[in-house]
């Protein structure tokens, strides 16, 4: 790689990716603080405090509207990608954040719990956006919906992944009592996401626009030659720009296919419903359970108060090493191992999980079980199904077809991330420890449904895979 074209990476990934697992775990230490705030500030309003049902609540809306805003971000940013290119795209998506963190960051002065709420959404809505949209390594490409790189796309997640997880374990870092995590940091803790957003914000403009995006969306030639030049670091460009042409002529005689046509298609049924199987599967696991509310299932288990956010570090690093075995291996291993491997060993210790926590009372060595399982579950997840639905997506579709399938696919990714969040309190309040053991159905469910129904896609062409789909 390139210095610029290395330098643009990692400063995509860490506004965007990084930013994106940085907000799926910084809810989990500051929950006391943040349901001590939201209980204060209702006393203050109408004289009296909150029960324990409305207050877990209205705290689950938090932790969940940020899928909810990552909904509507993942649907919005081929428009904005297409109207102001990937870097403009990135500038606006970083101003949001700066607010999001204005808001989150004087709630507690103003004495406004819906001012966390709101920052939640708009801190979704830039992930929505970026994380999963117009955030890859390559100077070309025009986010997940264009209909150029769909391919090319989907292999970067894997990747992402690595940056996600080191979002999270950033997030239980500055969770340590030591660092943010006392009542009085907690907003603090909340708006550090505006320091990625500002780097992205200020450095950005250095880099020139993505060249694939100025050929073919802007018909801008002499713009892509410069870029090229900028990013590849050599005079010779123009078999590169030959290549694009061909990609824009094609593209330009391609009809594509709608959300509606693909739900229609019966020609690639089987591979639309292995879509949204395994998308949302990926996240009705547990994975978003794990990662939202880490602290409050380990004081479940038993775990001391003053370990608990010690565990929780030490789950961060094991999953940032399961993260990088996932992005070296899926092209080596293939596809349906991983994902067929990780969504097994996810069932089995959401079993491990409920059994530990109904023998605890007699031998109470098993929350430490409970641990091993809660590090199964982040290693399986990290080392398959999160990195292999994105690149399986784009492998099942031929071209016209894949931005709808990424459509269908990344909204069920948010809408079932919303789900989790939103439900998981309520429903371990009414099942206790047997509340796992959904999260271990649809695991096995799903690795099931791979196993018989989807092939290996690694090196396989469309026409390939639809004859063995037939």
């Amino acid at each position: 790689l390139t210095f610029p074209l290395l330098s643009v990476t990692l400063l995509v990934s860490f506004g965007s990716s990084m930013l994106y697992g940085y907000n799926l775990a910084v809810v989990n230490s500051p929950a006391e603080h943040i349901k001590a705030f939201y209980n204060a500030t209702w006393s203050q309003r109408y004289g009296h405090g909150l029960a324990h049902g409305p207050l877990t609540l209205l705290y689950a809306l938090t932790v969940s509207i940020f899928a909810l805003g990552g909904l509507v971000g993942s649907l919005l940013v081929g428009m904005l990608v297409e109207r102001y290119g990937r870097n403009g795209a990135l500038s606006r998506s970083a101003l949001l954040v700066l607010l999001a963190g204005g808001f989150m960051g004087f709630s507690r002065e103003l004495g406004s719990p819906e001012m966390v709420i709101i920052g939640r959404s708009i801190t979704g809505l830039h992930s929505g956006g970026c994380c999963l949209g117009c955030a890859q390594p390559l100077p070309h490409g025009s986010g997940p919906y264009s209909h150029s790189q769909g391919m090319e796309k989907a292999s970067y997640y894997p990747k992402a992944l690595f940056f996600i997880c080191l979002g999270v374990f950033s997030a239980q870092v500055l969770g340590l009592p030591e660092l943010l995590g006392e009542d009085r940091f907690w907003p603090l803790f909340l708006s550090v996401v505006v320091v990625p957003a500002s780097l992205q914000l200020l450095l950005l403009h250095c880099f020139p626009e993505s060249p694939r995006y100025l050929l073919i969306e802007r018909n801008d030639v002499s713009g892509a030659t410069k870029a090229l030049h900028r990013f590849l670091g050599t005079p010779d460009v123009q078999n590169v720009i030959e290549e694009m042409k061909e990609e824009q002529q094609s593209l330009s005689s391609m009809e594509m296919v709608s959300v509606w046509q693909l739900l229609r298609d019966r020609s690639v049924r089987w591979q639309t419903l292995s879509v949204v199987v395994v998308n949302a599967g990926m996240q009705l696991s547990g994975i978003d359970a794990i990662w939202f509310y880490t602290n409050t299932i380990f004081e479940n288990t038993g775990i001391p108060v003053s370990q608990i956010p010690y565990t929780t570090v030490g789950t961060g690093a094991i999953e940032i090493v399961a993260g990088l075995i996932g992005c070296f291996t899926i092209e080596r291993v293939g596809r349906r191992p991983l994902i067929i491997t990780g969504f097994c060993a996810m069932g089995v210790c959401s079993a491990g999980i409920t059994i530990s926590l109904l023998l605890q009372a007699a031998l109470p060595w098993m929350r430490y079980v409970s641990v091993a399982c809660v590090v199964g579950i982040i290693a399986g997840f990290c080392m398959g199904p999160a990195g292999v639905p994105f690149l399986m997506t784009a492998e099942l579709f031929m071209q016209s077809h894949r931005p709808a399938a990424y459509i269908v696919g990344g909204s069920l990714n948010w809408f079932c991330n919303f789900t989790v969040g939103f439900i998981f309190p309520f429903l371990q309040m009414s099942a206790g420890a047997f509340c796992y053991l959904v999260f271990c159905g649809v695991c096995l469910l799903v690795a099931l449904y791979v196993y018989l129904i989807i092939p290996e896609t690694k090196n396989k062409t469309f026409m390939e895979i639809s004859h063995i789909f037939a």
